[in-house]
């Protein structure tokens, strides 16, 4: 098949992450874009210069009295907004991967601490950026990396926080984080409430899910939501690439598969195979989940490519020119490297610990699940991504079996309520394009159950960016939905408080 596609492939290098993780590298891509975004604003405004950076020592287990191994973890404060000696707090909770100046100079937050007076801060979440310990990806040091353990670590901070500034009862926190950190955001609420006083959870996954098939539903629907510039035709088409390379991978010339996505090496065997397949449905994940923030195309562009019938080619050959467009928007310059024996290899290293891949790949395994399976008759993509897929991973990597998975499972819903939380005075925000509200709270709450804003036209925590020109009417209007509730909060603790 390769040689029809002469013409439509005029560019050698290539096209994904050498890990084969693209939803991974698109996660990063966002933020950077967002740090862009704002780095104008940044050095006009000499903003680096009120931000200030520091550490703060944490017990590598706060649940082991006779352990007293320590870390240090890193934070940012900005205090440029901060009306002393009442102003509020507004914390912002890292998630996994490092924190930036951005967390405190800029996002919905900090339009937020504008208004009220806030002290700004961001706390980096243990083993993740610079907040590590030298032996941190050990298999044997990993056990210490959760989210309990990162709520204890969030608590001795508003201690060592509260000392340093001179913090009394009338200094309100709120807690804000979004995707895994908006989880967090939620739980440090629901299991301190004596300390943050109400929290804003945006896309945030709180129940724990083994197979999380969900996924790659709301994808599909999604890519056939005409309010975005999806369609019925645009899912069809998807489904019919997959179908094709799925089976040229099962039945035909694979090596000829391999030269179409320039693939790095042949491919090999049965999980090379998964491997690229994975890769690619990425690119259509990612562009759901992050669609108008500018990480790849929007999904009105991916459904006009992959429904262009104005000239000759297949529904494959538009898969491969998808492909094309994402490389040349991500500026990968590589080829494709879909071994599966190099991913294990990449994710058992326990020397780079700034990336990331494998401590989440840890909490995954033992905490949350969140594996994204495609093996009912809804898949748009492929069933060749089964769930065996990802927790064979867990076995090779850290020597956890699929029962094992399964009680983790079991306990994070136990410990935090799941999608049933028991806290009050915390925010769910979720957009219904984003196929994470699926683990979220969606429903009307009520006080004493949560409260919710539901914005059915975006993507994964769009509500967390900078206000744009180009925002949807609904983003707006949730935004303006946030800042009443996080008023109405701050107005009710100024009343308790006298």
């Amino acid at each position: 098949m390769s040689d029809v596609l002469t013409g439509l492939l005029t560019n050698k290098d290539v096209l994904l992450d050498p890990e084969g993780r693209v939803l991974w590298r698109l996660k990063e891509r966002h933020r950077k874009l967002q740090e862009q975004s704002v780095q104008k604003l940044i050095t006009s405004e000499k903003l680096l210069s009120l931000v200030t950076e520091g550490c703060v020592q944490q017990k590598l287990d706060h649940f082991n009295a006779q352990d007293t191994r320590t870390f240090r973890q890193r934070f940012l404060v900005n205090e440029k907004h901060w009306q002393r000696p009442s102003g509020p707090v507004f914390l912002f909770i890292g998630g996994e991967g490092p924190i930036s100046v951005y967390d405190v100079v800029a996002g919905h937050h900090v339009d937020l601490a504008k208004d009220h007076g806030a002290l700004l801060l961001a706390l980096e979440h243990r083993f993740y950026g610079d907040s590590v310990t030298p032996d941190a990806l050990k298999t044997e040091t990993l056990v210490h990396l959760s989210s309990q353990q990162a709520l204890v670590d969030l608590s001795v901070f508003h201690q060592f926080i509260s000392s340093r500034y001179n913090l009394s009862r009338a200094n309100t926190w709120i807690s804000f984080g979004g995707s895994y950190s908006g989880a967090l955001s939620a739980w440090f609420r629901g299991k301190f409430p004596h300390l943050v006083y109400g929290a804003v959870a945006s896309s945030a996954p709180v129940k724990a899910k083994l197979d999380f098939s969900e996924y790659s539903q709301i994808v599909g629907s999604s890519l056939q939501n005409e309010d975005i510039g999806g369609s019925v035709k645009c899912v069809a088409e998807v489904q019919k690439a997959f179908s094709v390379l799925e089976a040229e991978l099962m039945t035909g010339d694979s090596s000829g598969v391999a030269r179409d996505f320039n693939c790095c090496q042949d491919l090999k065997n049965e999980d090379d195979k998964v491997e690229l397949v994975q890769s690619l449905a990425d690119i259509f994940m990612g562009t759901v989940q992050y669609n108008e923030e500018g990480v790849l195309m929007p999904v009105r562009e991916l459904c006009a490519l992959m429904t262009n019938t104005s000239g000759r080619y297949s529904s494959y050959e538009r898969l491969v020119k998808v492909t094309q467009v994402y490389r040349s928007g991500s500026g990968q310059g590589h080829c494709l490297d879909v071994s599966h024996e190099a991913i294990v290899k990449e994710l058992m290293d326990t020397t780079r610990e700034r990336g990331g891949q494998r401590q989440w790949m840890y909490q995954t395994c033992a905490e949350f699940g969140f594996y994204q399976t495609c093996e009912g008759s809804s898949c748009p993509f492929s069933g060749m991504v089964t769930l065996s897929t990802y927790t064979r991973l867990c076995s090779e990597l850290f020597g956890m079996s699929q029962n094992a998975l399964l009680q983790h499972i079991a306990f994070t819903n136990a410990y935090y309520g799941a999608d049933e939380p028991r806290a009050s005075r915390v925010l769910y925000v979720n957009g219904g394009v984003d196929p994470w509200h699926a683990l979220s709270v969606i429903r009307d709450g009520t006080e004493e159950r949560g409260e919710t804003v539901f914005i059915t036209d975006t993507a994964h925590c769009a509500d967390m960016s900078n206000r744009r020109s180009s925002d949807r009417r609904s983003l707006r209007e949730a935004r303006q939905e946030i800042g009443r509730r996080v008023s109405s909060w701050l107005k009710m603790a100024a009343l308790n408080s006298t």
